[in-house]
C-alpha cells in the first residue's frame, strides 16, 4: 500500500462523498467547495470500511500476538513495513526490557475482597453479568492451525513497540499521541482485543502520512506491545521519554525527539456492543441499534479537567463526521494504555463498552477467548470501530489544525 500523492488528494477533493450533498435549498452542494471549508471531512472520507477490515485480518495472521513470541515480534515487523508502505522515512523503535516477578502477596486483610457492586476504575455494576477470564486452555481452540500458531510459549526478555510521527509544521514541539497495543493472548486471533484499535491507528497514520495533508502541531502513532501484563509497553515509554518532553535535539536543528504531550488517545477493543448479557449469561448475536463508541476518561486522575475537555472534543467530532454510531462520554478510564499518561496529561481511551462495569460484567463473552477471530465479527460491528476512526480523526483533525495543499 502506498501513500496518496498530491494528485489523488486533489482528485478526493472533487469526488469523496460528503455526509451533506444537499444545500439548505435542496440543491446539490458542490464537493470541491464544501471540501475547501472542512479539509477534515475530506480525510474522514478516506476512511473506507473494506481498508479497515483488511488491516485486522492482515493482524491476524499471526494469531493472538502474545507478547514475549516469535509471532509477536514478526507482528511487529509486518506493522513496521505496512507503516513504511504509506511513506513514513523514519520509523522508531522502542526497546525495553520485561522480566516478570512472582506475584505478590495481597496487602489486603485475611478475607477482605472488593465490594461486588463496585466497578473497576469507578462507578456501580447494574444487571446481569456473566463469567470472564482469560483463556489458558489450548485445547478450546477448535482450529488445529490456530493451535500451532499459538503454541510458543511467552519468555523474558527484550520487547520492542513502534511509531511514526507526522511532524507539525509550525508548532513540532507540542505533539499528540494516538495509540493502541499490538499484542494480545486467549488462543484466538486477537481481532477485536487489540486488533481493532491497532487497525485505527494505522489507518489515521496512513491518512495524515500524505504530502497534501499539514498539520501546525505533531501527532504520534504508537503500537504498544505488553498491554495484557500491566500496560509494561506505555509504562516503560513514560518512565524513558517523560523527561525529553519539548527538547530540541541537537540544539538549533528544529527538531524535537520527544515532542511535548497535548493528549493521550488509546483506542482498545473497538468493535463489540451487543448489549448486557441475558439472565443466562448468554449475549445477543446482533450489534444493537443502541451501539455507540465509549469515550472515558478517570476523574480522579491529576489531569482530569483537561481529560474531560478531550473528551468532549472527541465527541464533538464524532457528531460531526461519525457515519453510523454516536458517542457516550464517561468519567471512569481503567486497565488501559493510556492510565499511565492520566497524572500527566489529558489522556482519555475509546472503547466499545464502558471498560469497568460492561467489559468487566462479561458484556463481551469474546474477550481474552479463543473465539476473538476475524469471522467472529460482522460488517456492522466492523462498522463501530471505523466510526471510533472517524472520531479520533475530526477530532485530532481539528486539534492539530490539519489542513490540505492543493
Amino acid at each position: 500500500m502506498k501513500s496518496m500523492t498530491r494528485l489523488s488528494f486533489a482528485f478526493a477533493l472533487l469526488s469523496v462523498p460528503l455526509l451533506a450533498q444537499q444545500s439548505a435549498a435542496g440543491t446539490a452542494a458542490a464537493p470541491a467547495d464544501l471540501a475547501s471549508e472542512d479539509p477534515i471531512q475530506v480525510m474522514v472520507g478516506q476512511l473506507e470500511l473494506e481498508r479497515y477490515k483488511a488491516t485486522i485480518k492482515g493482524l491476524t495472521q499471526f494469531g493472538d500476538r502474545r507478547q514475549g513470541t516469535a509471532r509477536n515480534r514478526a507482528a511487529l515487523d509486518w506493522i513496521e513495513a505496512q507503516l513504511r508502505s504509506y511513506g513514513y522515512a523514519e520509523v522508531e523503535r522502542m526497546t525495553y526490557d520485561y522480566s516478570p516477578t512472582a506475584p505478590r502477596a495481597s496487602s489486603s486483610p485475611a478475607g477482605a475482597q472488593r465490594v461486588p457492586d463496585q466497578a473497576v476504575g469507578g462507578g456501580r455494576m447494574r444487571g446481569n453479568r456473566a463469567k470472564t477470564g482469560v483463556n489458558t486452555d489450548a485445547l478450546k481452540q477448535l482450529d488445529p492451525r490456530l493451535r500451532a500458531l499459538n503454541e510458543e510459549i511467552s519468555l523474558p526478555g527484550e520487547r520492542q513497540q513502534v511509531w511514526v510521527t507526522k511532524i507539525g509544521t509550525t508548532r513540532p514541539d507540542e505533539m499528540y499521541i494516538i495509540s493502541a497495543h499490538m499484542d494480545g493472548h486467549g488462543w484466538g486471533e486477537a481481532a477485536n482485543d487489540d486488533g481493532s484499535g491497532t487497525a485505527i491507528v494505522m489507518e489515521l497514520a496512513r491518512i495524515f502520512a500524505d504530502p497534501a495533508v499539514r498539520t501546525e502541531r505533531s501527532i504520534r502513532f504508537v503500537l504498544w506491545n505488553n498491554e495484557e501484563t500491566g500496560l509494561n509497553g506505555a509504562r516503560a515509554y513514560v518512565a524513558q521519554r517523560a523527561a525529553l518532553q519539548g527538547k530540541e535535539s541537537p540544539v538549533g536543528s528544529g527538531r524535537y525527539p520527544e515532542p511535548t504531550w497535548l493528549g493521550v488517545i488509546q483506542h482498545d477493543m473497538m468493535l463489540f456492543d451487543h448489549g448486557m448479557p441475558r439472565a443466562d449469561g448468554t449475549v445477543s448475536p446482533e450489534q444493537r441499534p443502541e451501539a455507540d463508541v465509549n469515550i472515558e476518561f478517570q476523574s480522579t486522575a491529576k489531569a482530569a479537567d483537561g481529560a474531560q475537555k478531550l473528551a468532549w472534543a472527541l465527541h464533538a467530532a464524532n457528531a460531526a463526521y461519525a457515519s453510523h454510531y454516536p458517542a457516550t462520554v464517561g468519567p471512569h478510564m481503567t486497565n488501559t494504555d493510556s492510565v499511565p499518561f492520566m497524572d500527566l496529561v489529558p489522556a482519555v481511551s475509546l472503547r466499545e463498552n464502558e471498560r469497568g462495569k460492561e467489559i468487566g460484567a462479561g458484556w463481551n463473552p469474546h474477550w481474552h477467548q479463543p473465539t476473538d477471530v476475524y469471522a467472529t465479527f460482522s460488517d456492522k460491528d466492523f462498522m463501530l470501530g471505523l466510526n471510533a476512526a472517524q472520531t479520533t480523526l475530526g477530532a485530532v483533525g481539528r486539534l492539530a489544525g490539519a489542513s490540505l495543499v492543493k
